[in-house]
């Protein structure tokens, strides 16, 4: 790549324009910082906006609305016949990331935030080359890695014209027999996508059970719905081989120490992300990267090199955009000398399966890892007037607290709306509260908040509406 021949000096350069990065250099900005933001990407947004986060949502929401409106039949809604039209999915889906792309391109202008399109790399603790760029670097004060992270991989793929998550989401076709390796949170969301748009799914899974980083009794309830929609999931299954036939692919796998072969017309690969730490030129900066290609961060998300910070997936803990923006504006704030610091007691994650996975806090796995005693009350959706009046009864609420303050540690949630309901759950651990505090909230009836207050009364032993014998 030819670089450009001018360089320019800045207070504040960030690198990465995804929700770390935009959101990092936003606040800068806002804290009258002059910012430099670099981006290799056409788009702004990163990997979230541009191939993760957003577009998989708006598939799997088309692909909900689909099958809501069959099983509304049940309620005695009746059409003649529903289809995806999958040119016009493609087609709402780049807008829909288009106008959020805009959105922050407009932030950002609006702020007074220079934008250079191209890779940068540290030639030392002071300054970037960009390679692809009008300037030839950048010299700067303080800088924030935002880099994000990439797909990984696995060796019976190389050199196969096999999908990423990336490329899976533009919907380049969709085949009749698809097979998804990976049974993480990518891999049963777009093969929920994929099943929805009328692929045959075979899921294959290195693992004993899927979505290892979930309770079980969460998953369980997930993995029923996937059965009914997936043509298999095969579990302790590692891919030994793979090779390109005339129709598309053969998949060699060893499942319960028996081989087998797949025959697919695409293949998917899920297998998880690392972060985007190598090929930085951080070797020319005293910032420490770990083994796993981690960069080493202090509460402020300052770096070994005291101007150098970082935020986003680069960093320790959960690869999610809302972590990387919250962990922006503490690393923004910290380069302003506002009294800041990433101590947060929890981050919320969730799955977009149907139904939805959402857990915060503690969870039933990790406390019984950490040999911690807790309280454990569960409401099933089942018993809520609300879900019984939309026809989504499947799932539960479960709330974790400590057995003798009664102080909140833990939420989990699977069923419709997680995502929205674990928000509550946040909260109420990052406020201290108790089993108390959720159950006397008045929550609006009739609605599915209910049933985090129901599963505050369950633990407390005061559910009205769980069945039990007087006595």
């Amino acid at each position: 790549m030819v670089m450009g021949s001018l360089k320019q000096e800045a207070e504040v350069v960030v690198i990465g324009g995804g929700p770390g990065g935009y959101t990092a250099a936003i606040r800068a900005a806002d804290l009258g910082k002059e910012v430099v933001l670099i981006e290799e990407r056409d788009r702004m947004g990163g990997v979230c906006l541009t191939e993760g986060c957003i577009p998989s949502k708006t598939l799997i929401n088309a692909v909900a609305i689909a099958l809501d409106a069959r099983k509304a039949q049940d309620m005695g809604v009746l059409f003649d016949g529903i289809r995806l039209d999958e040119n016009q999915l493609r087609k709402w889906t780049q807008t829909v990331v288009s106008e959020l792309s805009s959105g922050i391109s407009s932030l950002l202008k609006g702020r007074g935030v220079e934008k250079i399109k191209g890779r940068a790399r540290f030639d030392s603790d002071r300054s970037v080359i960009i390679e692809g760029g009008e300037v030839s670097g950048v010299e700067f004060k303080q800088c924030i890695i935002a880099t994000g992270s990439r797909i990984n991989e696995i060796p019976a793929a190389y050199n196969l014209p096999v999908w990423s998550s990336a490329e899976a989401l533009k919907i380049p076709s969709i085949p009749e027999k698809l097979v998804v390796v990976g049974g993480g949170y990518i891999g049963l969301e777009m093969g929920l996508v994929y099943a929805g748009l009328g692929s045959k799914v075979s899921m294959v899974e290195f693992f004993p059970r899927l979505l290892t980083c979930a309770d079980p009794d969460l998953v369980d309830v997930v993995v029923k719905s996937c059965e009914k929609r997936f043509k298999e999931i095969l579990t302790d299954s590692r891919v030994t081989g793979m090779v390109k036939t005339e129709n598309g692919f053969s998949v060699t796998i060893d499942h319960n120490n028996k081989k087998r072969i797949l025959d697919a017309d695409r293949v998917l690969v899920a297998v998880g992300r690392k972060p985007n730490t190598g090929d930085l030129g951080l070797e020319n900066t005293k910032v420490v990267v770990n083994d796993k290609g981690v960069i080493e961060t202090d509460d402020k998300c300052r770096t070994a090199q005291e101007n150098i910070f970082a935020v986003g997936d680069v960093t320790k803990g959960p690869m999610l955009a809302h972590k990387a923006a919250r962990e922006a504006k503490v690393a923004a704030e910290a380069i302003a000398g506002e009294p800041s610091a990433f101590d947060n007691r929890v981050v919320p994650a969730v799955i977009f399966t149907d139904p939805e996975i959402a857990w915060v806090g503690l969870t039933e796995l990790a406390a019984k890892d950490r040999g911690r005693k807790v309280k454990v009350g569960k409401f099933p959706l089942k018993a809520l007037g609300k879900a019984r009046a939309i026809n989504r009864t499947e799932g539960f609420v479960k709330v974790l607290s400590d057995p003798d303050s009664k102080l909140v540690l833990g939420m989990s949630i699977v069923g419709h709306k997680a995502s929205e309901l674990i928000a509550e759950g946040a909260l109420a651990i990052e406020m201290g509260a108790t089993l108390e505090d959720l159950l006397v909230t008045i929550h609006p009836h009739p609605t599915l908040s209910e049933a985090v207050m129901e599963a505050a009364e369950a633990a407390m032993g005061s559910s009205v509406h769980i069945a039990r014998k007087r006595g």
